[in-house]
This record gives structure tokens, C-alpha cells and sequence, in this order.
């Protein structure tokens, strides 16, 4: 349900309220604080024909790249998300698990209902990441005079972005 000011405009989403849904279904997902660095790229090729009357290059569209993605997340200590982290990280791995992440920008609206996964919108705004892997862990900083949640932050690299429209 979208929200409207008094001129009928539809106000921008806020950024408080994800799901980050990984693996097929979305049905292993964690409670994340933070998502950053969804970013995609295209490398500039620029070249110059030997019998072109301009002194200027031509550009044209290179490779497509993708920055990583870190997600903190409060320490949890048994799922399924914990033991993908740590099959990817793992000196004994026999193969990096890939899996697809999805991150889903949620319209809560006007009288939404108290729980977030009933609130989803249906055309809901999504951002899918294509064979993403655990590339790096760091665990929480430890401090026995704060009072604070314990975060892990974990580092995804990725093949492929869907963005939404």
C-alpha cells in the first residue's frame, strides 16, 4: 500500500524496512541492520579509428562490473545463513556454495498490519543477486563495558544485479 501527501504524489520509500531472503525460495533468510554497497558499473572503451577527421575517440560499453555487498547482521548462533557463512569461508571447502540474495525494500503504508512479512508489498522493489558467495567475515567487536548488540559483518561478491524499476 503506497502513501500519498495531500497532493495525490506518492511519497519515497524509506530505507528502514528489508528483507534480505537468501537461496532458492527465499526461505533462509536474517534479521540484517544494515545493507550497503549495491553498485553496478560498465567500463568505458574508448578507441580511435586511424582515418577518422575527429581527434576525439569513440566510446563505447566495456564489461559490466559489480562492487561487493556488506550486510551486518546481530550475532546469531545456529541457522541456515550462519552455516552458509561458514561453508564459504571454510579452509576446507570443496566448493563455494553460490546462492542467490535477494534484498526487497518494503512499503509498510497506512494501517499496515504489526508484522513486517504480512506488510510486503506485492510490487514490492527487489534487488537480486545472482550467484553471490561469503567473501569475507568479521566478526563482532567485543567490549565488556558497553551494552551493545554483537554484529557480525559479511561480504558478498556476486556474478549478476537485477535492478528493479
Amino acid at each position: 500500500m503506497a502513501v500519498t501527501n495531500s497532493s495525490g504524489l506518492y511519497y519515497p520509500l524509506t530505507k528502514m524496512n528489508f528483507v534480505v531472503s537468501i537461496g532458492e525460495g527465499g526461505g533462509n533468510s536474517a534479521a540484517f541492520s544494515e545493507v550497503t554497497g549495491i553498485d553496478a558499473s560498465v567500463d568505458v572503451i574508448e578507441f580511435r579509428q586511424g582515418n577518422s577527421h575527429s581527434l576525439a575517440p569513440v566510446k563505447i560499453q566495456g564489461l559490466v562490473k559489480h562492487g561487493n555487498i556488506s550486510l551486518k547482521v546481530g550475532y546469531i548462533r545456529s541457522s541456515e545463513f550462519k552455516q552458509w557463512i561458514i561453508d564459504c569461508v571454510s579452509e576446507r571447502r570443496k566448493e563455494t556454495p553460490r546462492k542467490d540474495v535477494s534484498i526487497e525494500l518494503i512499503d509498510i503504508g497506512e494501517g499496515a498490519p504489526e508484522t513486517l512479512v504480512d506488510s510486503v508489498d506485492s510490487a514490492g522493489v527487489v534487488w537480486v543477486l545472482t550467484n553471490a558467495w561469503v567473501t569475507k567475515y568479521s566478526g563482532p567487536d567485543l567490549n565488556a563495558s558497553a551494552s551493545e548488540v554483537a554484529v557480525e559483518t559479511v561480504e558478498l561478491a556476486y556474478e549478476e544485479l537485477t535492478i528493479p524499476n
